[in-house]
């Protein structure tokens, strides 16, 4: 017989266990809420338990990272898996998204493998038969208003085998399901077994719509493999958008069809560039996890590498650098010039053919009106059209510049996308409402959580994607790369300021605006060596507050965190270590 009974505080042995491995000295009691390690006696080796068993029962999320938000119900007894013996089954079995399924399942099945490699998997156990029942089988995409809500049931048939039926609207929710399920899947190292929770049922959705990373490949070239487990660790953590800042003043690595000489002079070498196949890998890939794969083309500032020949880019390696742009080198695009938008629509044609994406993200930011007052045919330029060289003057080029970029998308794309731009001085108070209409634009906030400016955009019914940087830049806090000291943006942003990163507490009643947040990684000192630990574990809390908003903060979610980091190394991905192992064998120590 293969399964066994847990009661809080103690275990009870309903039939005797077979396989129990070598030495084991230690065995794990719950105890208010928390596992106690206590020494192995002789005597009860087989009715010890281990410590994944007993973080399964002994707390109210069952070490579920993200915890869900509806009714969980997680029974007392585990079952021994056959982890040879697992299907994953969809109903109505053919449809739109029956590869997609099918790849779903395969990874699926590569989780489990992955929870202990060197696992025995020759013993035996129960058979795993896992049908999603998925409503909208014709939803190929993710869009701001679709639902991502799952209903996990797990049981044990008549027969012996486990079943797991996850109900869903979409394939989206149903992927967050399996996800869950791989997470009530444990290796107990007592018994050397997979094992299962017998009884489960949970209802679960996310609080926020959009919640993600932004990944700046143009600093530093990233990988498409550093990409992939990018994407990996969200589809673990439950996030569903990753932003690709595919370009930017230092490279051009994404190869547009309509305009390859850009990346043939942009990119840092021929082997540094992401092909139309490569962005159809990465996109299909995002896709099997939940995940939108949404391309952001900066604009009309962070333009320079690979636009040399173009004659639409001015202030180009200008120096000294200070005086014409945020960070070395300077470029910014000549918006007088009428023959840069077709050239723009080239780029677009592409990006809206190869990403596909619900949503797309036109940058617009940190302009430096100097770099344009510095452009001779600029100035000649406003001053024939009557415009003021001051700001007013150069807000309204700016304008020029975004309202004809916007009407040449929508164009192309053959209906109303949103679109998301930057905070910067076109969503300023005196400016926004007069340029940006908030029915077209998202606003992503990268100042402060407590900037003045949030408020000010919420009043006036703009939707919010919050990257506030003092918890949500996750370059911060390193050394300064054109100054000596820190970095800009320091200190080192932890994973508790993150977590405790509310978007609730940030907007108050407005919060109903919030799509969302995005932990951002720039490049500037980070590149495939460094990616995996810069993101995670951190994201992974970004990703609780935004599925849940719970009302507790970091403390109550310390053990699970733990649990998940781990959790993200086993599955491939360089977790930066939080604290000593010790930690997690003793908890609330």
């Amino acid at each position: 017989m293969d399964w066994y009974r847990i009661l809080t505080g103690t275990i009870v042995l309903v039939t005797w266990m077979n396989g129990i491995s070598g030495e084991s000295y230690w065995r794990w009691e719950c105890f208010n809420g928390h596992c106690n390690k206590l020494r192995m006696v002789d005597g009860n080796q087989s009715v010890a338990l281990s410590l994944p068993a007993c973080r399964l029962f002994c707390s109210k999320y069952a070490a579920l990272w993200p915890k869900p938000t509806g009714e969980i119900m997680i029974g007392n007894y585990l079952a021994k898996l056959n982890v040879n013996s697992i299907d994953v089954l969809s109903y109505p079995a053919e449809s739109r998204i029956a590869d997609r399924i099918r790849s779903a399942g395969t990874r699926f099945k590569d989780l489990i493998d992955k929870i202990e490699p060197r696992g025995n998997r020759m013993s035996g156990g129960k058979s795993l038969v896992v049908t999603l029942q998925i409503a909208q089988t014709n939803v190929t995409r993710l869009a701001l208003n679709i639902s991502e809500a799952y209903v996990l049931k797990v049981e044990e048939t008549m027969d012996g085998r486990m079943n797991a039926t996850i109900t869903a609207e979409n394939y989206f929710g149903a992927r967050h399901g399996l996800e869950t399920l791989a997470q009530l899947v444990i290796y107990d190292d007592i018994r050397d077994e997979f094992q299962i929770v017998r009884d489960a049922y949970i209802t679960d959705k996310p609080q926020y719509t959009y919640r993600g990373i932004l990944l700046d490949t143009s600093r530093n070239y990233i990988s498409v493999d550093t990409i992939k487990r990018t994407l990996e660790g969200m589809a673990i953590s439950k996030l569903n958008s990753f932003h690709w800042h595919i370009t930017d003043t230092h490279s051009f690595p994404y190869v547009s069809k309509s305009r390859p000489e850009l990346s043939k002079i942009g990119a840092y070498s021929s082997k540094k560039v992401y092909t139309p196949q490569d962005v159809a890998d990465i996109v299909e890939y995002g896709l099997v996890r939940g995940i939108r794969v949404m391309p952001e083309f900066d604009a009309p500032a962070h333009v320079g590498e690979g636009w040399q020949d173009t004659g639409f880019v001015v202030c180009l390696h200008k120096e000294p650098w200070s005086s014409y742009c945020v960070e070395p080198p300077c470029g910014q695009l000549d918006p007088t010039q009428e023959k840069l938008y077709d050239y723009l629509e080239g780029i677009y044609h592409d990006m809206i053919n190869q990403f596909d994406a619900d949503i797309f993200h036109m940058g617009g930011d940190e302009v430096a009106f100097s770099c344009w007052n510095s452009t001779p045919s600029i100035v000649n330029w406003m001053q024939a059209k009557g415009w003021p060289t001051s700001e007013e003057g150069f807000i309204k080029l700016w304008d020029l510049f975004q309202s004809e970029a916007y009407a040449r998308y929508m164009k192309l794309a053959g209906k109303e996308v949103p679109v998301i731009l930057w905070t910067s001085g076109l969503t300023k108070q005196q400016n926004v409402s007069q340029y940006l209409p908030s029915n077209k634009y998202i606003i992503q906030v990268w100042t402060a959580g407590h900037d003045p400016e949030i408020d000010h955009l919420l009043n006036n019914g703009y939707r919010l994607i919050l990257s506030n940087h003092e918890a949500l830049y996750f370059d911060c806090g390193f050394a300064g790369w054109v100054s000596d000291g820190n970095n800009w943006c320091s200190p080192y942003i932890g994973w508790q300021k993150v977590y405790n990163n509310s978007p609730e507490k940030i907007a108050g009643s407005k919060v109903n605006q919030i799509l969302g947040a995005e932990a951002a990684l720039w490049t500037e000192q980070a590149d495939d060596s460094s990616i995996d630990g810069r993101l995670w574990p951190r994201a992974a809390a970004m990703a609780e507050r935004l599925w849940a908003e719970p009302s507790e903060g970091w403390r109550y979610a310390e053990q699970r965190m733990l649990v998940h980091r781990e959790r993200l190394v086993k599955r491939g991905i360089a977790a930066d270590a939080l604290e000593p192992e010790w930690c997690m064998q003793h908890e609330n120590h």
